[in-house]
């Protein structure tokens, strides 16, 4: 077993706090991605439960093993942990082949030289660089380095692999196709991953939970669905998604199970709320309530630009649209506001054209404005 359990950590690096009464739970199995902006905390999280920083407070669990106590100053050995930590910088030796590289945990631990041949092959083999194995890090290409420093951490079967950033340093292409590997490789090997990066693009594709960072503290922690289609905070809204989502100014009220909701796109009824606020429970979050001052949230895509009226539909103007190839990007003024809309294709419409624009109401979300909680959650 390797579930993850941290429980009320505090961490501080001098005066300052880093991590703030932080509760995580890392299923076995699990591919968590800890995101948010750079400073927010979650690569002090993943050196907590490396072993290499020790929390002032709180606990953490490794496989229902107790790895630091912050209370007691308990902090277990990162060789005791079972965990494996993959660096940004991949710190591969330079005077050694990748074979040796790969070998070098096991060679410490004095493992057989038929298993290690055994387990340094299988390990090459699965990130697709075998051929390389006589090769010196200098004579790779950044991506093929990259894979010898998972081959490394992956060859002695840890409980939990630790990804720090680990294709920061990789160009776009080469990017998308280590996402790929790093997917598929967890999928085959079953192994616990926690993965840090600033990139949303790599959380929501490779993920099975990520868990939202913001000045130390967890936000939200969900599937990437749910933290696409569902942020409980209109900060976790505004970072995730490109293009980013539309926000709104409008007044809601309760009518029943009903929220009336009022903003420059005219009056919604979207019913349902305790259909769309059912999923929050799960995940520890009370809904706020809605009122004057509140936030009407639609991705992009949920946006549809017309050239013909259509029941719901308001006019607006077009301010530029933006082809991008397989999408276009519509930029519409409506009363004052600025929304944009994605479209899937090359749609033709000229700058100052007159449309008609509408929302797919299932998939709106209201925010409190004074405190940016959810008060109202999209259809699933």
């Amino acid at each position: 077993m390797s579930r993850i359990e941290i429980s009320k950590v505090n961490k501080y690096y001098g005066e300052v706090h880093v991590l703030k009464d932080l509760d995580l739970v890392v299923e076995d199995g699990d591919f968590m991605t800890l995101l948010g902006p750079s400073g927010c905390g979650k690569t002090t999280t993943l050196r907590v439960i490396a072993g290499l920083e020790a929390p002032r407070s709180g606990t953490l669990r490794i496989g229902g093993q107790l790895a630091a106590d912050g209370e007691v100053s308990f902090n277990l050995p990162p060789a005791k942990r079972g965990v494996n930590l993959v660096f940004q910088s991949y710190a591969l030796w330079p005077h050694m082949t990748v074979f040796d590289n790969v070998a070098f945990g096991l060679q410490i631990k004095k493992a057989p030289k038929p298993l290690i041949k055994e387990k340094v092959t299988g390990a090459l083999g699965r990130l697709h660089i075998a051929e390389f194995a006589e090769r010196y890090p200098s004579e790779l290409s950044g991506g093929q380095q990259q894979r010898v420093a998972i081959a490394r951490s992956i060859v002695s079967e840890p409980r939990v692999l630790l990804l720090d950033e680990p294709l920061s340093n990789l160009d776009a292409k080469l990017r998308i196709e280590m996402r790929s590997e790093l997917k598929r490789l967890h999928q085959e090997l079953k192994t616990t991953v926690v993965y840090v990066t600033h990139d949303q693009v790599e959380a929501l594709t490779m993920s099975t939970k990520i868990a939202v960072f913001f000045e130390g503290r967890l936000v939200q922690a969900d599937t990437p669905k749910g933290i696409y289609g569902n942020p409980v905070d209109i900060r976790v809204a505004d970072f995730i998604g490109n293009p980013k989502i539309n926000f709104i100014g409008c007044e809601c009220s309760r009518d029943g199970d009903t929220m009336v909701v009022d903003s420059v796109l005219g009056r919604m009824a979207l019913g349902n709320v305790a259909s769309r606020n059912a999923r929050f429970g799960s995940i520890g979050v009370e809904p706020a309530s809605c009122g004057a001052a509140s936030i009407l949230a639609v991705r992009p895509e949920h946006v549809h630009v017309g050239r013909e009226p259509s029941p719901g539909a308001v006019r607006c103007r077009i301010y530029s649209a933006l082809p991008a190839g397989s999408e276009t990007l519509i930029q519409a003024a409506v009363n004052g506001d600025t929304i944009m809309a994605k479209v899937i294709g090359q749609a033709e419409f000229g700058q100052d054209e007159e449309a008609w624009l509408s929302l797919q109401q299932d998939k709106l979300n209201v925010y409190d404005k004074a405190s940016g909680r959810i008060a109202l959650g999209a259809l699933a």
